[in-house]
């Protein structure tokens, strides 16, 4: 029996600024992008920390995700996500105890442990060598500022204390899976672009998974790179805009997303191929029928409770369509 029509679909967005674009372009699409998913019956719109990324408009997350709130009226808006160790956990409480303020059951704090950028750029964030070691230490800083008000302590997050904010941890190794199943907090994989270790850390979220205050049981969602259009020819043909993407992260050489090629024959040595399409094991793409049918493996594979896309178009038009594709797949299940 299908559970496509089951279970919960979200998005997440870095903002992408395409070759020959403006960031305000880019930012001005996030805004029209998330009102899309959400007429559309999308559960989370989350938006996702890097610095120094070419292509990459996200980077002051929190202030993005109190524009793309402001300008919804129900999705959930939220981090996926927000790379604790780049930031005092005090001032994440008071950025997202505020959002909760302004939107109110609507603010998800989905948290990173790496920082989502390269080691020179993480230095000039003021980013602790040891930040990563760190990380359970900050994510209990964190939960204690954005819980109910404790007289005994000194330093208070206003606003933040008492919030409530939802947190989840997010990775892409095992790390964040047994920190999220000791802590009974919700967990997302980033297969969306590491999927080697998928099926190991939702096998590690589950059987470690201890009952919390905040949940009973384990939640597990998987990010997914999606591509979808009215033929499977065309969707290929539009990934190659997702693989060029990915083949300047292999380099070394990010940039701004780029036009779909009529093939990506000559585009990269074997080694490369190799490389990207590792990263890109678990992408959906296809005519509607394909993604259906993959969307279907994916969750027979993993048993997730929520997918969450990444969608890599470089007209904003294509992502859009994507989006009522993969809306119209998993109503009809």
């Amino acid at each position: 029996m299908s559970r496509l029509n089951a279970i919960p679909y979200s998005l997440l967005d870095l903002a992408p600024i395409v070759e020959g674009g403006t960031v305000a372009q880019a930012l001005r699409n996030t805004t029209r992008l998330a009102q899309h998913a959400e007429a559309l019956g999308f559960t989370r719109y989350w938006l996702a920390e890097h610095h120094n990324i070419a292509g990459v408009a996200s980077a002051a997350t929190a202030v993005l995700i109190g524009q793309v709130a402001a300008q919804t009226a129900s999705i959930r808006v939220g981090s996926g996500g927000i790379m604790l160790p780049n930031h005092a956990p005090l001032v994440v409480a008071e950025q997202f105890g505020t959002l909760e303020a302004l939107f109110p059951g609507r603010i998800d704090l989905g948290l990173g442990r790496a920082p989502g950028t390269d080691p020179q750029t993480a230095r000039a964030l003021r980013r602790d060598a040891f930040g990563g070691d760190a990380f359970p230490d900050l994510v209990a800083e964190l939960r204690a500022y954005l819980a109910p008000a404790d007289p005994g302590r000194k330093v208070q997050a206003i606003p933040g204390t008492g919030s409530g904010v939802p947190v989840w941890l997010l990775g892409s190794s095992l790390y964040s899976a047994h920190l999220a199943a000791e802590l009974g907090l919700p967990y997302a994989f980033a297969a969306h672009f590491a999927p080697a270790a998928l099926h190991d850390a939702l096998a590690v979220y589950r059987s470690g998974f201890r009952p919390s205050a905040v949940l009973a049981a384990p939640y597990a969602m998987v990010g997914v790179p999606f591509i979808a259009a009215d033929s499977d020819e065309r969707a290929r043909m539009l990934a190659t805009t997702m693989y060029q993407k990915f083949l300047g992260l292999v380099r070394g050489r990010p940039r701004p997303m780029c036009a779909p090629l009529a093939s990506m024959d000559g585009a990269w040595l074997p080694h490369e191929e190799s490389a990207v399409r590792a990263m890109l094991a678990c992408a959906v793409v296809g005519g509607p029928a394909e993604v259906r049918s993959g969307l279907q493996r994916l969750l027979d594979f993993t048993l997730a409770d929520e997918i969450m896309i990444t969608c890599d178009c470089f007209e904003f038009e294509d992502r859009l369509r994507s989006c009522e594709i993969l809306a119209a797949a998993m109503r009809e299940g």
